[in-house]
């Protein structure tokens, strides 16, 4: 992370307004991701800079970006599939970034408040699936890292590397989840944040479905005993 490292050697700049910045940056680059590596650092600025209130403040602002909804949500602009920009969060990272150009007068003078603007910026990033009465759905999906496959033929797939979870999951920067069967089809083209499902109609079962659903009650493996022991 050669980003990190360089914020993490300018934030003990002699120049407090070079160190006030690469701190709220790293807040800014691990935001919502709980990063350990960036965590440990903010952590040994805030010992260093105990003695300094300005600075000291802008370490506990990096902070809670870091550990914003402890992981939940994310200041990302853009969709998993990194194709599709969110402008109000875009808009409210720039108001954000414009605003600590002048940290001293603006956060530590009498117009702390402008830091709400970071509120339009927070969106969850976690996959939560919904039936058609809106009541929660667990289901199988496959989280991995997405693929891109503009321009290739016929059917690629979209992620490698996958995992199989149940709903709900988090996605982190750069993957991408899919339903594990056809079972359910989303109302919607992207799986992030809340999809509905519903029941597709052409659904065959399969051993990947949920209980026993895939397996055949012909098959004397998959045959229950419904009576007790003293019975037989």
């Amino acid at each position: 992370m050669p980003v990190v490292d360089a914020l993490s050697k300018l934030s003990h700049d002699p120049d407090s307004e070079v160190a006030t910045a690469s701190i709220v940056s790293l807040g800014l680059v691990a935001s919502g991701t709980n990063n350990s590596r960036c965590a440990t650092a903010l952590r040994n600025l805030a010992s260093y800079y105990s003695k300094e209130p300005g600075l000291l403040f802008a370490v506990r602002l990096a902070q809670g970006l870091t550990h914003a909804g402890k992981g939940l949500v994310t200041l990302s602009p853009y969709h998993p599939d990194r194709n599709v920009c969110h402008p109000v969060v875009l808009a409210g990272i720039v108001s954000l970034m414009h605003i600590l150009l002048d940290f001293n007068t603006l956060v530590l003078g009498k117009h702390h408040f402008l830091l709400f603007v970071v509120a339009c910026t927070l969106r969850p990033r976690m996959l939560v699936t919904l039936d058609e009465d809106l009541k929660p759905l667990p289901v199988s999906v496959r989280v991995g890292q997405a693929v891109d496959t503009v321009g290739q033929a016929g059917r690629p797939k979209t992620i490698t590397g996958f995992q199989t979870h149940t709903t709900p999951v988090l996605l982190a920067a750069g993957e991408r989840a899919e339903l594990a069967t056809d079972e359910f089809l989303p109302l919607s083209s992207l799986l992030e944040g809340v999809v509905i499902l519903k029941k597709n109609p052409d659904h065959v079962p399969s051993s990947l479905d949920d209980g026993d659903k895939g397996k055949s009650p012909e098959k004397p493996g998959n045959m229950r005993i419904n009576k007790p022991l003293s019975a037989w």
